[in-house]
């Protein structure tokens, strides 16, 4: 027998087929956890800490040139650091366009370091940018924001400009590194009109991109200094080197004078040697009270002071406060 509905549940079932059916449970789902991808094919070949060291150094060499462009300028202007990355040199260089300019830069390392290729450092700024900035050394006001087509060509003149302000920052560069490297230098090796047409750098190389923002006025740009791990790797050595020898020469100058506090206040044994004889047997056999031995030496020669039966000092023997004394003269040399 078929079992009857209650009112309650005819009441059920008459609202659920006027609001169109019963309700789904909502099943709570969890979020999928995302894993980064890694790339067995290229893996990296900097660490945190070394990129670290980079974006330490590049955010120094932001503050400096952020009051270089004020001072260039004459107007206010921002420069901050936005990420430093490791890549490959095609996936910088396949976002430039034709007519993009590329500034090689050479970089001289310290004397003694490991020779390296020549290799230069790659320097890139937006056009817009940089356009403004030309624009403000030929007199403008710099608040106008210059309208560019993707196929603009700087003017021969507007190339001197560029290379003129591109000098200013390649200059101070060197600043940056102060704190790891003080004697490693950066100049201009040349200036490329068509950054896509640029082979001194492989494209499969390995470099470290520093990312930095240029406010002027009311155009922002990026500036985009690209280091080759053929570089790096020999920096890195170097700093990692001199930072070693230095915790080095520290902890020893710390334990000697640790070494020298503890031992202070020992007690040592100093003796003045007179003179030397030889006799046998026999005669100090005989000797008698009131015996002369000759010790082989003028009475106003210098005598030897020990210390613990090593000597290190000749003086002279005299007298102090009615003792018997020796005034150290010179350190005993072989």
């Amino acid at each position: 027998m078929a079992e009857a509905l209650s009112q309650s549940q005819i009441d059920a079932l008459l609202s659920s087929m006027a609001s169109g059916g019963f309700e789904e449970e909502k099943k709570e789902t969890t979020p999928e956890k995302k894993y980064r991808k890694y790339d067995f094919y290229s893996p990296k070949k900097f660490t945190k800490d070394k990129l670290k060291i980079l974006s330490n150094i590049y955010e120094n060499y932001a503050r400096l040139l952020n009051a270089r462009v004020n001072g260039l300028l004459r107007m206010n202007s921002q420069v901050e650091i936005v990420s430093v990355e490791e890549q490959r040199y095609y996936e910088f260089s396949n976002a430039l366009r034709e007519n993009d300019i590329l500034t090689l830069v050479n970089v001289h390392l310290p004397k003694g370091a490991e020779e390296i290729e020549e290799v230069p450092t790659v320097v890139f700024t937006n056009a817009e940018v940089m356009l403004l900035m030309i624009d403000r050394m030929l007199g403008a006001s710099g608040e106008e924001v210059p309208n560019i087509s993707l196929d603009y060509k700087y003017t021969d003149l507007e190339l001197a400009l560029y290379r003129d302000i591109i000098s200013h920052f390649i200059r101070i560069m060197r600043d940056g590194w102060l704190n790891y490297l003080d004697d490693v230098s950066f100049d201009i090796q040349k200036i490329e009109r068509n950054g896509n047409m640029m082979q001194t750098v492989s494209m499969d190389e390995t470099i470290a991109i520093v990312v930095l923002d240029i406010t002027v006025g009311k155009v922002t740009g990026r500036m985009n200094i690209c280091i080759p791990e053929t570089i790096l790797s020999v920096v890195f050595n170097l700093i990692d080197n001199r930072s070693s020898n230095a915790g080095r020469k520290g902890n020893i100058e710390d334990t000697a004078e640790e070494i020298m506090e503890c031992i202070k206040s020992s007690t040592l044994e100093i003796k003045a040697e007179l003179g030397q004889a030889q006799v046998n047997l026999n005669d100090i056999y005989n000797l008698h009270v009131g015996d002369v031995i000759n010790l082989n030496k003028p009475k106003d020669s210098e005598i030897y002071l020990y210390i613990e039966d090593q000597p290190w000092f000749k003086g002279k023997l005299g007298v102090q406060n009615k003792n018997m004394a020796v005034k150290i003269s010179g350190i005993y040399e072989e």
